[in-house]
């Protein structure tokens, strides 16, 4: 199961007239840990914007999952609800979800999560859509198999330095 932190990054930005401004963004970061979350913020971040920026909080976020669309660059946040049985007293139990996804505009939003989620087992309803202030969003990319260490002073283990053994 995925983990999203939301992220808040503050950094100076140059506008039309030459000042500088300071901006607040947020972003969305899938990563097992509070340190990972930070380090791919670094990661990503550092050539994306000028100058020096800073990390000033990171939290757990109740999102559970993403859906990601070329076509628009509008993060909208959808409240998702169900019932489902409970096992043990055989009541129903509503269940509450966060998903976002990218859209134009709200009822863009709220086609794409229907469409999303079509193939679930139960019906849902969509009670609330909102705009987020996400600004981009990083899943967590896969490294590739057999990449190469980065340089150092590395020796392999099955060959002992002379004098090693």
């Amino acid at each position: 199961m995925r983990t999203w932190f939301l992220c808040k990054v503050k950094y100076a930005k140059e506008n039309e007239q030459g000042l500088l401004k300071n901006m607040v963004e947020q972003y969305l970061v899938d990563a097992v840990s509070f340190t990972e979350a930070e380090a791919i913020l670094y990661d990503r971040l550092g050539s994306q914007i000028r100058g020096d920026f800073q990390v000033t909080g990171i939290s757990k976020s109740n999102i559970v999952d993403v859906f990601f669309y070329d076509d628009a660059d509008i993060w909208y946040k959808c409240k998702i609800t169900y019932l489902v049985a409970d096992a043990d007293s055989g009541k129903e139990k509503k269940v509450t979800q966060y998903m976002i996804v990218t859209a134009e505009d709200a009822k863009q939003a709220f086609d794409r999560i229907q469409e999303s989620l079509s193939n679930m087992l139960v019906s849902f309803r969509i009670p609330d859509i909102v705009e987020s202030p996400i600004v981009e969003v990083f899943p967590y990319e896969k490294k590739e198999a057999g990449a190469e260490l980065p340089a150092g002073n590395f020796r392999p283990v099955q060959n002992p330095i002379d004098g090693d053994e």
